[in-house]
């Protein structure tokens, strides 16, 4: 354990996980808001999990080339990202089906595929991450990720939003929605590159929805859930460092485990949706019976 924190902040074999942990934490924090609101959250489970089989086929043709990697398991969440949507709007299948299909085989895919490695090979920094082990390659890859989602999702807000919540009257209005989210698939894949090398493919789900759910608990505003996510992302991220560093413990795993904290918190202590206050009010069961033993009392 360090003997203080503040070296995180100025020493030079710092500075990558730190820019990265606030980047990544906040661009994910904005966008866990669709995923959470247009309830995407088994959706980017899959796409975290089916990055694997592009990894491993990389690893086979090209071994452990950075470029390459994120490449094949951009190509291969991709696959399964837009794979998903053709068949929900081709068939009668529905898209929770066809994603659970689509991620088992993926996954499986993958899992076999690294058997025919070449040689045994260390995935585990792409399964649970290694943000302390970036290298400046990784870091530029997280800035042209964030400088391309963000703005976009700031550009596309106003129809994304409507997209989300009322698609027949998006459509009438001439938004396309379908097009919509097919790019919301994409930005989704994205945020999953951007966080592999950070928080791993097993990981990178907790931050693309602890954020939002736990805005979610306090506000009602899009506009604020929007904002707030990202924020929270960002202060979850240096905070989960913080404490990786005081714990020994890994950092991607302290971030994902801060934000959990985080729900917990506002799940209990949130003012209008919050165990404490429902408790307040008295058991539902109890409600229930008052009240039938009021309407009887009338009858």
């Amino acid at each position: 354990m360090s003997n203080g924190w503040l070296h995180l902040f100025y020493a030079p074999d710092m500075l990558r996980p730190l820019f990265a942990a606030v980047l990544i934490g906040f661009t994910n924090g904005v966008l866990s808001v669709f995923i959470v609101l247009r309830r995407l959250s088994l959706m980017a489970d899959a796409i975290s999990h089916s990055l694997l089989p592009g990894l491993a086929i990389a690893i086979i043709l090209f071994g452990l080339a950075p470029a390459t990697l994120v490449a094949g398991a951009f190509l291969a969440a991709l696959l399964v990202a837009l794979g998903t949507q053709i068949i929900a709007n081709s068939t009668r299948i529905k898209e929770d089906t066809a994603l659970g299909l689509l991620f088992a085989c993926a996954f499986s895919l993958g899992q076999a595929l690294l058997k025919l490695a070449p040689a045994r090979v260390g995935i585990s920094e792409y399964l649970f991450g290694n943000i302390l082990g970036l290298s400046d390659g990784d870091l530029y890859l997280t800035y042209g990720i964030t400088l391309l989602v963000l703005p976009l999702l700031v550009l596309f807000q106003r129809p994304l939003l409507l997209m989300l919540f009322e698609p027949s009257i998006a459509s009438t209005q001439g938004v396309p929605v379908r097009t919509l989210r097919y790019f919301l698939m994409v930005v989704l894949v994205l945020a999953m590159i951007s966080s592999l090398r950070a928080v791993g493919i097993i990981l990178a789900l907790g931050t693309l929805i602890g954020p939002a759910a736990t805005v979610y608990l306090f506000v009602d505003s899009f506009t604020v859930m929007f904002w707030v996510s990202g924020l929270l992302g960002a202060f979850a991220s240096l905070l989960g460092l913080l404490v990786s560093d005081w714990t020994d413990l890994p950092a991607g795993a302290c971030i994902v485990l801060v934000l959990g904290v985080f729900f917990l918190a506002s799940f209990v202590l949130s003012p209008r949706y919050g165990l404490l206050r429902r408790l307040g009010k008295g058991h539902l069961h109890a409600q229930s019976l008052a009240r039938w033993e009021a309407e009887r009392s009338e009858k």
